[in-house]
């Protein structure tokens, strides 16, 4: 899908707002040197409308592109692990469960529980 760019007059409304300043660090721009930002980007969903546009200078814009580059990336990653086109790199790898116990006889806890308080009670008294 080709990236939807701003229209000619949103670009102007986001200019007007911006007064001359990038809206991120507040440089001062001069005629041609601002640039119209994607706030949340178009591969993530976001429109070509006047909120979701922002004026940045040269240097602020690379800094934000670079970012919603490792952004975008992460998505598809997480989308393709989603939807299984990525496998997993390892399997869980254990020692596995420790073996089990000898099974008690019905009574047997009570009995043991019984002769530790005789043995406490004889130490006792």
């Amino acid at each position: 899908m080709p990236r939807r760019e701003f229209p000619r007059k949103v670009r102007a409304a986001a200019f007007l707002r911006a007064n001359g300043a990038c809206e991120k660090c507040g440089a001062r721009l001069k005629v041609g040197e601002g640039e119209v930002d994607h706030v949340l980007p178009d591969a993530l969903g976001g429109e070509p409308v006047l909120s979701n546009a922002k004026v940045l200078c040269r240097p602020c814009h690379a800094a934000k592109s670079a970012d919603d580059v490792r952004r975008v990336r992460k998505s598809d990653r997480q989308r393709d692990r989603h939807i299984g086109a990525i496998r997993p790199a390892c399997t869980i790898k254990s020692r596995g469960f420790p073996k089990a116990e000898r099974r008690r006889e019905p009574g047997e806890k009570e009995r043991q529980l019984r002769a530790l308080r005789e043995r406490q009670h004889e130490r006792q008294g």
